[in-house]
């Protein structure tokens, strides 16, 4: 798991891997940014790594396989992230716009209070994933298995659900606007709390 090193700046933040300094007080960011790309597009396989309140645009994370990372507070725009496999990191409260996670294998990650705008998530293995609180605007899971993942209090409009596996899938206190379950298998979802 990622070592959380603070800030020299002394904000509370995290520093980035390799830097002694957090995302909002790096001197030269774009500087960052490029070192941090170049590191990911060198190494297939990533551990550890702390990025935490980074902004990505147009940066391809595709088939590379990610373990124990933090991602959290950060915007991804027009990222390709197909054929990528995550396990036990973190991206809570980050933003996704025009990203695809197509053919992903994601398991044990949390993105608690992140946004996805016009994201597929399709023929997917989306396991014991956190989406507490998400918001989900023009997204598809189609044709993916999100067994035993948590969508409490999410928000969902215009989203797909097709032919998805939903065994104990939590979907308790969710809204939903214009959103489509065809063919998934609702029965096995949970949509209300016990009493």
């Amino acid at each position: 798991m990622f070592t959380i090193n603070p800030c020299a700046a002394g904000c509370g933040r995290s520093a980035i891997t390799g830097c002694n300094l957090c995302s909002v007080h790096l001197a030269n960011p774009e500087q960052e940014h490029r070192r941090i790309c170049a590191y990911i597009a060198r190494n297939p396989v990533i551990k550890d790594m702390n990025v935490s309140g980074m902004r990505f645009e147009e940066t391809d994370f595709s088939n590379h396989n990610f373990y124990g990372c933090d991602f959290r507070e950060s915007s991804f725009i027009n990222c390709n992230f197909s054929g990528v496999k995550i396990r036990m990191s973190f991206f809570d409260f980050s933003h996704f716009d025009i990203c695809s996670f197509i053919k992903s294998d994601i398991q044990f990650l949390s993105f608690a209070g992140s946004r996805f705008y016009d994201c597929l998530f399709e023929s997917s293995e989306i396991v014991h994933v956190n989406f507490g609180g998400a918001s989900f605007n023009k997204t598809s899971f189609n044709d993916s298995n999100l067994y035993n993942s948590r969508f409490i209090n999410a928000d969902f409009e215009k989203a797909k659900i097709i032919n998805c596996n939903l065994k104990r899938v939590n979907f308790v206190d969710s809204k939903y606007k214009e959103i489509i379950f065809k063919s998934s298998n609702t029965a096995e979802a949970v949509f209300e709390a016990e009493e």
